[in-house]
């Protein structure tokens, strides 16, 4: 029996920045992926809706263990925007042979607002 793709849609906390990937976990590469979201959300210091954006309509092929990230901002201006923290990302697919994935993954990201992070040093 072969794996399947599983595709997911994860947010990652580094040094005080919030980065949303898309990520195939699985063992199969996964085609036609796409992402909605249940809310919109902004990032870039509020100047870009993140779920317009093409990396969530679109990819066409993500290999095995694969991921596609993007910063959405830094956790401080993330949430003195009041920007929603439970939000929930629907995923779809497919495979190879055109069997159809689809799941639903909820997201709290409140648990990233207390997190303690050392900013980077600026170097002059």
């Amino acid at each position: 029996m072969q794996e399947d793709p599983e595709v997911i849609l994860d947010f990652e906390f580094e040094d005080g920045l919030l980065f949303v990937a898309v990520r195939n976990i699985g063992a199969r590469p996964a085609y036609g992926i796409s992402t909605r979201f249940d809310k919109t959300f902004r990032g870039l210091q509020g100047t870009r809706e993140i779920p317009s954006l093409r990396l969530f309509r679109n990819i066409e092929f993500l290999a095995p263990g694969r991921a596609i990230r993007s910063l959405v901002d830094s956790s401080a201006a993330y949430f003195a925007r009041r920007e929603p923290t439970r939000l929930t990302a629907t995923v779809a697919y497919r495979t190879a042979d055109g069997q159809r994935h689809e799941h639903a993954i909820k997201h709290d990201l409140a648990v990233y607002r207390e997190l303690a992070y050392l900013a980077p040093e600026v170097h002059g």
